[in-house]
């Protein structure tokens, strides 16, 4: 089994064909599939997708390109919204410094709440982080001080020091089809180099298509050539990997078992 621990199948392109999508991906051999809110108050969209099938789940959260747009969402709102079995993480959440579409005091207000709501509810926090490493990792570790939660660098594009301060907090990295590209040497020398139990693959879908449909439609049957790359990276097996990133993914998403 391969999963796909991060994809958005409530955008629109997929509507039409979820099922053939979702088809797609177990006739591809992934097991599992993770569909991410992006917006608390939308939340039934997603959930409803997750409902819809066995092997998908979904997560609840605020992205932070919307963190202005929800700068009101409370605690208590968010812990309501988690409060359902096919809900198996928080987020994604974190800090965009790219388009920095939001105000960074809304990114940063709202990172921390979704942090206090994976600390209550046991839930893994889903990290969205562009060119933020620094900030990212300051209120990890500061948040980290004031009591324990699980977390994953969903997308990772960073540089080795964020991989590393992530996961000396006990967090985990996931890679996209971004591992697959050419310019993606330096991610693959830190997923060569990070330990065998804090790495996950995922599509990102519909971004990110992996080679060789790079610039095409991303979606979850994809994430088996991502996969492929790992393994050849790390000097491994595919199936190797499919086991250790499948693994990986139930100790992180519980309650997707």
């Amino acid at each position: 089994m391969i999963v796909d621990s991060h994809c958005h199948l409530d955008f629109p392109d997929f509507a039409a064909e979820l099922d053939a999508v979702v088809a797609r991906a177990r006739a591809a051999g992934v097991g599992r599939m993770v569909t991410i809110g992006t917006r608390v108050r939308r939340s039934g969209e997603v959930r409803a997708i997750a409902e819809r099938f066995d092997d998908v789940f979904c997560s609840v959260g605020t992205h932070p390109h919307n963190a202005g747009e929800e700068a009101d969402v409370t605690l208590d709102e968010l812990l309501r919204e988690a409060d359902h079995p096919k809900v198996v993480a928080i987020g994604e959440a974190g800090l965009d410094y790219h388009y920095d579409t939001a105000p960074r005091e809304a990114q940063h207000a709202g990172f921390r709440l979704h942090i206090e709501a994976a600390r209550r509810t046991g839930l893994p926090l889903v990290i969205h982080a562009r060119e933020a490493d620094d900030d990212v990792a300051a209120i990890l570790e500061e948040e980290s001080a004031r009591g324990a939660f699980a977390f994953v660098l969903h997308c990772f594009t960073a540089g080795p020091e964020l991989a590393r301060r992530a996961v000396a907090l006990g967090g985990y990295v996931s890679f996209s089809g971004i591992l697959t590209f050419k310019s993606g040497a330096p991610l693959r020398e830190i997923a060569a180099a990070l330990p065998a139990d804090r790495i996950l693959v995922e599509t990102d879908a519909p971004y990110l298509a992996p080679n060789p449909w790079r610039g095409k439609r991303n979606e979850p049957s994809y994430v088996v050539e991502t996969a492929r790359i790992l393994a050849e990276t790390r000097g491994v097996s595919i199936e190797d990997i499919a086991a250790l990133t499948t693994g990986n993914f139930f100790r992180l998403f519980s309650r997707a078992s």
